[in-house]
């Protein structure tokens, strides 16, 4: 009896470490499988932003093959070259496509009761009419503001935060600096900034897609200074 026991101990410790071993296996081979899935996302993601239309078999198989290391159909070095071909190509239809967008989108603000265009391009939109000074191209001003893109999505704004913003015009975006020397302190106005007067082509980050017209609500606090010096641009410097 004794013996049988210790048999069947032995059995079930045998089994145990069995199933934690395959326990462990499949717990792997997820995980395998997650990451690589992760990473088909990742890709996918960046890709899908160029516009680009893939035969999936085909990407599979050339990244088999060379995973592999067999034999692939085309040589490494005109892959790079079709694949920097493709990219180009599909960026510049991009780039054409927003241009267009633009164009129709500022011509049909333009065209709205109540919008200004300058000769730079720049359009605004008076909210209500400020009564004190308005600021030169060499002021500091402190100003409530909310940045949205054409499609309404918000990518800055002073009021989230809680807190006034401060610079000084000559260190911000043209189209910044030129919209809010039309303000007079006390006053709000919706500029409407064109990508030649902000970010144009490289847009600015994930933010800020290229050739992106940017609506700015803003109030014009007060004039911290009216002719700021080239020193007041500069940050101060730490003391020893």
């Amino acid at each position: 009896m004794k013996r049988t026991f210790v048999f069947l101990c032995c059995v079930f410790a045998a089994g145990t470490l069995f199933a934690k071993g395959i326990e462990e296996d499949v717990r792997a081979a997820e995980q395998k499988s997650d990451t690589s899935y992760a990473f088909g996302m990742v890709i996918a993601g960046d890709l899908v932003k160029t516009g680009l239309e893939f035969d999936y078999y085909s990407v599979y198989e050339g990244l088999r093959a060379v995973m592999e290391k067999e034999d692939t159909r085309i040589s490494m070095n005109n892959a790079i070259r079709m694949v920097q071909s493709a990219f180009q190509e599909a960026m510049a239809k991009q780039a054409a496509e927003a241009r267009a967008t633009e164009t129709v989108w500022l011509e049909e603000n333009g065209a709205k009761e109540g919008v200004t265009s300058t000769e730079t391009g720049l359009q605004y939109q008076v909210l209500e009419e400020g009564e004190g000074e308005q600021p030169g191209p060499m002021s500091i001003v402190r100003v409530n503001y909310e940045g949205t893109l054409t499609d309404g999505t918000v990518f800055d704004s002073s009021w989230e935060r809680g807190e006034p913003a401060e610079f000084p015009l000559e260190a911000v975006i043209p189209g910044w600096a030129e919209g809010i020397q039309t303000m007079r302190t006390g006053g709000t106005s919706l500029l409407f900034i064109p990508s030649s007067l902000a970010y144009g082509s490289q847009g600015a980050g994930q933010v800020i897609p290229p050739y992106s017209t940017l609506i700015f609500r803003v109030e014009l606090i007060e004039i911290v200074k009216q002719e700021a010096s080239r020193d007041d641009l500069l940050p101060p410097e730490e003391e020893e």
